[in-house]
Formats: C-alpha cells, sequence, structure tokens
C-alpha cells in the first residue's frame, strides 16, 4: 500500500462511528467501499488523502478481487458519498477525504453521473491516447515547433466552441447531440406530390406511457408543434387526460435518437420524406421532454454549478518579431541546396551498378523546372553513399517560387539486365544488354515551413520506401505526404542544405510575403497596369464564353492550348465579373512561377463570388495547393448545409491529405463542423481513426482526432464503448476462422454470452448510424457467414423495444474503404437524379470502415440475393441463369395482392435503372448473381464492391465480364410484367431511364471526377493515380454534344441486352462452383 494513503497506526474509531468526523479528524480512517460488480472492499486511508487518490486505490485493490474483469479504469469512475442525508457524487476530486467527511466513512464507486467532465487533465488526455491508439502515443512523444503551433491554434478553436455550447439551452443541446436531418427545401418533393396530391399525408403517433397509438392525417405545412397539439387532443377526446401543453412534450422518430423539432415543416424533415418514399406511414413517439437525456443532463450541470469554460484569448502568443528578408527582394538568384549523401539505402548489390538521387520542384502537378539528377560514388557493398557536398543550383529564380513549392527527391538504381538472342549469321547465341532504372525510395518536403519562412540549415529527410502501386509516369511522386518517415531505423535518409541565397552569410531569415505585401504588390500592379485593361465588347464576351465552355465541365485534366490560356488569362478580370463559375478554367492558366501571376490571382480571389459547391470542391484537389484558392474554397464551403457535408465528408477528409501543413483551413472548417454538430463528429472521427495505423497519417489525423476529443468531451465516453465493442468483435471474429461453419457458429455464441464480454455490447450507440442504440447482443441470433474472411452477422437489441432489432455484418481481413467510396458515390449520384425530378428508389446501405481491413456492413433486412431466390424456386443449377422467371416468381409470392405486384415491378424498374447506370459509370466489376440483391418491395440492389473503374476480372488472360452493365433476361421479364417482348412500353420506358439518368451524371461529370480525383491519395489499389480516372472519362465522354452523348449510351444499352447471354453464361460458371446459401 502506498504511503501517500495508508499508515500502520491503530484505527480509533469502530465500522460505521456515527462519531467519525465528529472531533479532529483522525489521521488514518477506515473507508467502507461499495463496487460496481457488487462486492466490497474495506481500505485503510489518510485523511488528508484526495478524492482521486482515494478513487485509484479503490480500483487498484479492486483489480486483484473477484470479479475484477468488470472493474474499468479509474477514469471511467465517480466517487458517491453520504452527505447531509443524501448520496452525492464528489465532482471536485481534488478536495481532501477530512474536507468532504462522507458520513460512517461509506463511499460507493460508480458510473459518472456526468461524463463530459473529467477529474484531471491527466485523465481525458489519458483516455484520449487510449482511443486513438498505441500509434498516436508513440509520435505524441515526438512534439516539434509545427505540433505545438498546431495544438494552440486547435485548443483557441475548441475553447470559443466549448464557450458557445456552455450557453446552449436545452433545446439547442439536444440539436448538437442529434442533429436534425433536414431538405434544403421546405416544400413537399414533386415526386412524393404525386403520391400526394392533397399535400395531405398520415402519421402514426405513439403514446412512451402505455404505447396507445393514434394515426393522424397532417398537411404539409404542418410542424412538429401542432401534430403534438392534435394528437393531445385526440388522446383527450379518448379519456386520456392529456392535460399538459404541447410544448411538454417532443417527437421522436420510433426505433432510433432521432426528433421532429421546431418550426419547421414535417415534410422537410428527412424521415418523413423517405417514408413517404417508400409508401409507408411515418412512425413517431410522443415524449416528454422531461424524460429526454439532453434536458436531464442539461440540468443536472447546471445545478451542480459546472464551471462555464474561460472565455477564449482569441490571438496566439507571438514570440519578438526577427528582422526577415522577403523572397521576392532577392534578384537573380537561383535556387541552391547542398546534396551531402544518402544512407541506409536498401538495393539490389548483386544487380545494381549505379546508385543515384534525382531532385525536382513541383507545385502540386506541375514541374517548376528542369529536374537535377546526380550520381553516387561506387563504394563497394555499403549501403551509405557521399556526395562530396555536391553543390545543385535549379533553373528558377528564388523570388519566383510559389508559396506551396515542394522539393521532391527519388533514390534509384540502375541495373544491368541481359536476354539471349540468335545471331543472324550463324548459330551462335549473343547477349542483349538493356538498363533497368528502379526508384527505391522518396521523400517530399517544402521548401517554407508553416511560419512562412525558407528552410534553411543541413537537415536529414527520412525516406519512404517505393511501393510498386505507385503508378505513376513521372519520376517522382509530387502527391506523396510531406512527412517524413517515423520508422526512421528502416529507411533510407537524405542528407542536404538548403540554402538562402545571398542570406547564406547573414544570419536575416527568408520568409515568403505576407497576405497584405502580395495584395500590396498586385494593386501597385494593377494602377501601373490601368490604361492597359481591354474594354469587352458583346462579341468579345459570346467569344470568350465559348472558348470557357470549351473547358468549364469538363475534365479538369483537359490539355489546354497556350493560345487558349494567353487569352484567358488576358480576360481574367472579365471572367470575374461575367462568368465567375470557371474560375479553376481561370486556375489553370496561372503561370504560377511568376510572382506577377500569383499576386494578380490572390488580388482577384478577395473580390471573387463565392460559386457553387460542385465547382468549390475541385479547389480542394492536390491539383491546386495554392493557400489563397483552398482558402477560397473553404469560404465557399461555409455554406455547406450539414446534410450535405455528411455526404461529401469522406472527400473532404481525404483532402487533409494534399495540405503542406497540420494547421489549415480545411481542417479548422471541419473541426469546427463536428464540434457543433454530433453526427458529423462521429462519422469525422471514423474517418480518421480508420487511417492511424498508416504510418504517413499517424501525426496528422492522431493531432486531429486529439483536437476532437477534447473539443466535445461529452462525444469521448460513447465513441470510447463502441472502440471495446469493435475489440470484442475483432476477438470473437478471430475464433470465427477456426473451424467448421456450425462448430464456429457455437463457439461464437458461446463467447458473445460470456459475462466477460456481454457487458461490453450494453447501451451503445451503431457506429455506422449512431441514431441507432442498441441495448445489449442477441448470441442466438448472431452467426458466422460463409465465405473466405468469415465475416460476422451480429444482431443488437434495439434500445426501444417495440423497434426491430439491429443487424450488423463484421468484417475483419476485408479492406471496406473502397466499398464506402462506391456506396458514397451511389448517395450522391442518387442527390444528383432527385434534384432533377427522378428517384430510382436506390437502397443504399451504409458501411464503415474502421481500422485496416476491419469494419462494418448494414444488413439490409428482406431481401435475397439471386442466386438464392433462383435456389428458393428450384431453379439453382449451372444453367438456372438461362431461365426466365424465378425473380418474377419469387416477386409474386412476396407481392400477391395486384396492386402490391405493380409497386413492386416499378419499385425494381426504377431501381434496376438507377444500378445499371452507376455501376456502368464507375465501371463496377465482378458483377454475379450473389452480389446482386432484391428486396422483398421489388427494390433492386447491388453489394461488394471489391473492383471499380473497369479493373474487370480476367480468367486465362480472357476478360470474364464483357458488357457494360448487367441486364439479363430475367430482368426484363420483370420489367415487362411477365412478358420478353423487348419492344413492350414498360421496357421503352426502362431504357429512357437509363438514357435520363446517364445525361444527368454527365451533367456532373465535372463533381463525379473531382471527388474521385481527391480520394487518388487514399491508397485503394485500384485509385491511386490520375490514370485510373480514364475510366470515368471514358464513360462520361464529357466532350460529347449531349445528342452524341445520348447516342453513345444508348449503342452501351443495346451491347448490355444483345450480349445478355455473356453474362448468363458467366453466371452459371459462378453457380456451378458456388452454393452460399446463409
Amino acid at each position: 500500500m502506498g504511503d501517500t494513503l495508508y499508515s500502520n497506526e491503530t484505527y480509533m474509531f469502530s465500522r460505521f462511528s456515527i462519531d467519525l468526523w465528529k472531533y479532529d479528524p483522525p489521521d488514518t480512517v477506515r473507508l467502507t467501499c461499495l463496487l460496481p460488480n457488487g462486492l466490497m472492499i474495506y481500505l485503510f486511508v489518510k485523511s488528508t488523502a484526495t478524492i482521486r487518490e482515494v478513487k485509484a486505490e479503490i480500483v487498484a485493490e479492486a483489480k486483484f478481487q473477484p470479479l475484477s474483469y468488470m472493474i474499468k479504469d479509474a477514469c471511467d469512475y465517480q466517487v458517491f458519498g453520504i452527505s447531509h442525508y443524501t448520496i452525492e457524487p464528489y465532482t471536485d476530486e481534488t478536495k481532501r477525504l477530512f474536507e468532504v467527511q462522507p458520513y460512517f466513512g461509506l463511499l460507493s464507486l460508480g458510473e459518472r453521473v456526468d461524463t463530459t467532465t473529467f477529474s484531471s487533465d491527466y485523465e481525458l488526455t489519458k483516455m484520449v491516447t487510449d482511443i486513438i491508439g498505441t500509434s498516436f502515443d508513440h509520435q505524441n512523444n515526438q512534439t516539434t515547433p509545427e505540433v505545438d503551433y498546431f495544438r494552440t491554434k486547435m485548443s483557441l478553436v475548441c475553447d470559443e466552441i466549448k464557450e458557445e455550447r456552455s450557453r446552449y439551452s436545452w433545446q439547442q443541446r439536444l440539436l448538437y447531440e442529434h442533429p436534425l436531418r433536414l431538405a434544403n427545401s421546405t416544400a413537399m418533393p414533386e415526386l412524393i406530390r404525386q403520391r400526394h396530391p392533397s399535400s395531405a399525408f398520415l402519421i402514426a403517433v405513439k403514446n412512451e406511457n402505455d404505447q396507445s397509438t393514434f394515426t393522424l392525417s397532417v398537411l404539409e405545412h404542418d410542424t412538429p408543434l401542432t401534430l403534438i397539439d392534435s394528437t393531445l387532443q385526440k388522446m383527450n377526446r379518448s379519456q386520456m387526460k392529456m392535460n399538459d401543453r404541447a410544448a411538454d412534450y417532443i417527437l421522436k422518430v420510433s426505433g432510433r435518437d432521432e426528433y421532429l423539432f421546431g418550426d419547421h415543416p414535417l415534410i422537410q424533415f428527412l424521415y418523413i420524406q423517405d417514408m413517404l418514399s417508400d409508401a409507408a406511414v411515418p412512425n413517431v413517439v410522443l415524449q416528454s421532454v422531461l424524460r429526454l437525456e439532453s434536458y436531464i443532463n442539461h440540468y443536472s450541470e447546471q445545478s451542480l454549478g459546472q464551471k462555464k469554460p474561460p472565455k477564449p484569448n482569441p490571438q496566439i502568443a507571438q514570440l519578438p518579431l526577427e528582422p526577415m528578408t522577403v523572397i521576392w527582394d532577392l534578384e537573380n538568384v537561383n535556387f541552391t541546396l547542398t546534396l551531402h549523401g544518402v544512407t541506409n539505402v536498401n538495393f539490389d548489390r548483386a544487380r545494381a551498378f549505379k546508385v543515384g538521387v534525382h531532385v525536382g520542384l513541383y507545385h502540386g502537378k506541375r514541374k517548376l523546372c528542369s529536374q537535377l539528377t546526380v550520381d553516387a560514388p561506387s563504394c563497394g557493398n555499403s549501403q551509405d553513399f557521399q556526395f562530396d557536398n555536391n553543390v545543385m543550383t535549379f533553373d528558377i529564380q528564388m523570388r519566383n517560387l510559389p508559396r506551396m513549392t515542394r522539393l521532391c527527391i527519388v533514390v534509384f538504381e540502375v541495373t544491368k539486365m541481359s536476354r539471349s538472342k540468335k545471331s543472324s549469321n550463324n548459330s551462335s547465341t549473343l547477349k542483349d544488354e538493356f538498363y533497368n532504372n528502379n526508384p527505391l525510395a522518396w521523400v517530399n518536403t517544402t521548401l517554407f515551413d508553416y511560419k512562412d519562412q525558407l528552410r534553411k540549415g543541413r537537415q536529414t529527410l527520412y525516406t519512404w520506401t517505393y511501393a510498386d502501386d505507385i503508378q505513376s509516369d513521372d519520376v517522382f511522386y509530387s502527391l506523396g505526404t510531406v512527412e517524413s518517415n517515423p520508422r526512421i531505423d528502416g529507411c533510407a535518409m537524405v542528407h542536404l542544405t538548403f540554402h538562402q541565397g545571398a542570406n547564406e552569410n547573414c544570419n536575416v531569415d527568408v520568409c515568403y510575403p505576407s497576405e497584405d505585401e502580395v495584395l500590396q504588390y498586385a494593386a501597385e500592379r494593377a494602377y501601373s497596369n490601368r490604361d492597359k485593361q481591354p474594354v469587352m465588347t458583346e462579341g468579345d464576351k459570346a467569344l470568350l464564353g465559348n472558348l470557357l465552355a470549351n473547358y468549364s465541365g469538363k475534365d479538369k485534366i483537359y490539355e489546354m492550348v497556350d493560345q487558349d490560356r494567353n487569352t484567358i488569362w488576358e480576360h481574367k478580370n472579365d471572367i470575374l465579373d461575367e462568368f465567375p463559375e470557371n474560375l479553376s478554367v481561370l486556375l489553370q492558366c496561372v503561370y504560377w512561377k511568376d510572382r506577377d501571376d500569383v499576386s494578380d490571382i490572390w488580388s482577384l480571389l478577395k473580390m471573387w463570388p463565392l460559386i457553387s459547391i460542385e465547382r468549390s470542391l475541385e479547389l480542394l484537389d492536390y491539383a491546386y495547393p495554392d493557400p489563397a484558392v483552398r482558402g477560397f474554397a473553404i469560404k465557399c464551403l461555409h455554406k455547406l448545409k450539414d446534410e450535405e457535408l455528411l455526404l461529401y465528408l469522406l472527400q473532404l477528409v481525404q483532402a487533409i491529405k494534399h495540405e503542406s501543413y497540420l494547421a489549415n483551413d480545411l481542417v479548422i472548417f471541419l473541426l469546427e463542423r463536428a464540434l457543433r454538430n454530433q453526427r458529423i463528429g462521429h462519422y469525422f472521427f471514423w474517418h480518421l481513426r480508420s487511417e492511424m495505423q498508416t504510418p504517413c497519417m499517424q501525426t496528422r489525423f492522431g493531432l486531429l482526432l486529439e483536437a476532437y476529443l477534447k473539443g466535445c468531451k461529452q462525444h469521448v465516453k460513447p465513441l470510447r464503448k463502441q472502440l471495446e465493442v469493435l475489440e470484442k468483435l475483432k476477438q470473437g471474429s478471430v475464433i470465427a476462422k477456426k473451424g467448421s461453419k456450425e462448430k464456429v457458429r457455437n463457439v461464437l455464441q458461446n463467447f458473445l454470452r460470456n459475462e466477460h464480454n456481454n457487458g461490453v455490447f450494453q447501451n451503445i450507440q451503431n457506429p455506422l448510424n449512431p441514431s441507432f442504440r442498441c441495448s445489449r447482443v442477441t448470441p442466438d441470433k448472431c452467426k458466422v457467414m460463409d465465405s473466405k474472411m468469415r465475416p460476422l452477422w451480429v444482431v443488437f437489441e434495439n434500445v426501444d423495444q417495440t423497434a426491430n432489432d439491429v443487424y450488423i455484418i463484421f468484417k475483419n481481413g476485408d479492406d471496406l474503404r473502397q466499398d464506402m467510396l462506391t456506396l458514397q458515390m451511389l448517395r450522391v449520384m442518387d442527390q444528383l437524379w432527385k434534384r432533377e425530378g427522378l428517384d430510382l428508389r436506390m437502397n443504399i446501405y451504409n458501411c464503415i470502415s474502421m481500422e485496416q481491413r476491419l469494419g462494418m456492413i448494414e444488413v439490409v433486412r428482406h431481401s435475397e440475393t439471386i442466386a438464392n431466390i433462383q435456389k428458393e424456386k428450384g431453379m439453382f443449377s449451372a444453367t438456372s441463369p438461362f431461365k426466365k422467371g424465378s425473380l418474377y416468381s419469387w416477386l409474386k409470392e412476396h407481392n400477391k395482392a395486384p396492386e402490391k405486384l405493380n409497386k413492386a415491378i416499378n419499385e425494381f424498374t426504377l431501381s434496376c435503372a438507377g444500378y445499371c447506370v452507376a455501376t456502368y459509370v464507375l465501371g463496377v466489376a465482378d458483377r454475379h448473381s450473389d452480389n446482386i440483391m432484391v428486396k422483398r418491395n421489388g427494390q433492386l440492389f447491388h453489394i461488394d464492391f471489391g473492383h471499380i473503374l473497369g479493373h474487370f476480372k480476367e480468367k486465362f488472360g480472357v476478360r470474364r465480364e464483357r458488357v457494360p452493365f448487367v441486364l439479363t433476361h430475367d430482368f426484363v421479364y420483370v420489367i415487362n410484367k411477365g412478358c420478353i417482348d423487348r419492344e413492350a412500353k414498360e421496357f421503352c420506358y426502362f431504357q429512357d431511364l437509363c438514357e435520363r439518368a446517364f445525361l444527368i451524371l454527365r451533367k456532373h461529370g465535372c463533381l463525379i471526377l473531382s471527388l474521385f480525383s481527391m480520394m487518388i491519395s487514399t491508397g485503394l489499389p485500384e485509385l491511386s493515380s490520375e490514370k485510373d480516372l480514364n475510366y470515368l472519362r471514358e464513360t462520361l465522354v464529357l466532350d460529347y454534344t449531349e445528342e452524341n452523348a445520348r447516342k453513345h449510351f444508348q449503342a452501351k444499352f443495346s451491347d448490355a441486352l444483345a450480349n445478355s447471354w455473356k453474362t448468363s453464361l458467366n453466371w452459371a460458371s459462378h453457380n456451378f462452383s458456388k452454393n452460399n446459401k446463409q
């Protein structure tokens, strides 16, 4: 026992003495401690010990007692005692035992009443570090000035929002914890109005007290408050005597933590729209506000007198400014550096006869000047190469270096290869020698640091291994991270010295000009050129519009000829006034290694009006590294509604990788939005944490996770519980990989029933959708699925006992990032179609990557694969894909009434059209009868997106899939309501749907390309370079006229239809080799 707390002095009072604190506090007291696992222990403790110290000792002692596995860390608990005849938590854990004087020396260790407070910064930091992971804990010990600056800046952001949240009412707290899901418009969508021409629809309202349900008719512009009022009146007429006011209640969506609240019309709530689109009746629960957790916690904190955080200091403390030379003032000085050597190079000693280094300067993907190459002198078998202080002078003046210039370095080897060939003159064999340039390692760094200062002095850069999956025509990997490799022991190192031009021999640093200095320079240029601005006529305007139209809305990588580039740049002011949406086209014309052009575009961006979300997202691609451009893009994104932000959040998090410094506008924007909306925060957390095992992201993403968790303490505990579930399911998946299917099913169920494990699954948020809360796992319904990686089929009981269970598939061993990207792109497409009045009834399930090759997938209930439908109808065989009618028969069985069958066929037609077009545009491959599913209501949907962008499988060198998309005769049979006439009106309608859907996507092709381009740095094998975007360019045919694009798609449609027998043949091969009925 520790000397701080314990003593061997004789205890002077008997157990439960009423006189324990009557006289002067004893030196040592005997405490009776009640543990959360039901046990009781005794401790001898000094009366001067703090509550925090007592708590730590209780937990430490409890872990040596029976049922110790039920005891968590000290930071999860609060100490309770009896004071003034009430049980109260000791929230100030710095107080000493003799100050709180618990009656009878009786203490209880319990769960925290207020999960937003921690007894110390140490406890919070420890929990945050545990959540982020051990990789960050290791990195956390290696702080740098930039890391310290980032933490200080993010702390100010968090403090400002915490101060803002401290003034929240309970209603505002509810909106933060359970944000409303609202459509942008308050009007009823036209597609729903067609089903409800009178603008009236039904809502079922359930009373939470007695589960009685009332169905009411409401109008388009009725609000939640008017619905509550109508419900209370109806209850009173039923002799239920509800005398409360409507304001005393709130409407909660049945089965989930989602609320209908505020002055918004009911039709604006996305839940209502989703239900009405499904021709279902929305179900809500009438709940007293007094029972809301947000209400209870709000007033509990007020009663505890929780301290409000201090108002943040709006500025970071500035050190005294040292004299600096602005780089633009350096005349006729080229950029130079000295390469001293490379060490620890892992090269092929047997075949390599030379090792060398390529060095280049880049701005985004553009090379600023010719690269320089130096060969290392031979050094025998040593892995270290010295360059005798080789000075490298680049063909660019220092004053023209862009702010975001990257120094890119590649270490390479040259190997000599030979192959034999026959001589033409005789039968002798000659050897033909040739040479291979093999890149071994790469590293990038910025020339200017986070403080705008040019790097100087001798530095060591730790390289990354040049992976085989890096696909680039360029020698350099300019897209790669600017972080050095943290695994310094096993990587090659580049030793060099940065020079500062004319300032080399003085102690004055060189810096990039400030924004004010750049704008001042631009103003002086504009004034001197004021008489040279051409006056634009209407004819000139039309010509400029046509010129911009050649590039606008097209692929941004489109090659622009110099004459067009010069013309567009000359009319930059006219584009600002007349064609502001074409900013990205203008940016392609900027000569970034000319300070005049740079100052002009910075000045223009200050005056540029906000552009559309689609065009501003494009500016966050790695091709646009300039800080003024990216800052303008973020300024435009501030108008994003929360639901729209969630739609693009995956790409925005990935775009952080394109930032050159830890602190930037994009990071601040995302952090602020996450701290103001817990739903955004939930997905923000998982998108970041899923990549914490990627070494180049550990520092950047770890620091951002740290800032988020410390900025929203109330979210820490729910996220930690989800991580505990993740760890348990990982253990369960390891069990599932050993043994036969039936054996591991029983072992898994026993594992989940085990009391050591079962408690972890209690009262958790579903990581796939935090609106769903689960009370516990249901082991009897869980199973191991019969596929290669043995995924787990896990069933949770909904906290709402009247709602359906929550079903998930847990995968360990499969990379779900590509599935997540494809499903997110399907959501984007669905939104684009709906904006044009086309609802194709897409059934897009949830999927989340949580760690490397580990994640969860939502189970779509009441659905079957095509293969299982064929088996169920007795047609599952090698030839079953050639037989029509199985799918139609299955739908008839589940929709016996004629009107229900017609509705199911309509659902099938619409969803089939949507997925035909989407899978064609995205190049989704490996389509077979086990990854296309149909719901009982007729909705078709695809699963398992392991191959996209035209990466079709091959067998013996032959491409297995030879059709643009899947359209079998079985599908046509359903669309035509049981006939095979391809000229039928139903099929013509289906073809028209497909054409309309394709043309809508093509109209937004630039957005689709931008979203994929932002994902290139993710590390997906099938999306690792610009080349992988070529498939999208080919399918979207952005350079075609609309009419030619329609004809192009019609040809693809005819191809899919004419060659559907090839799909059937492929499916027959699949059926022959697999029978996977779950």
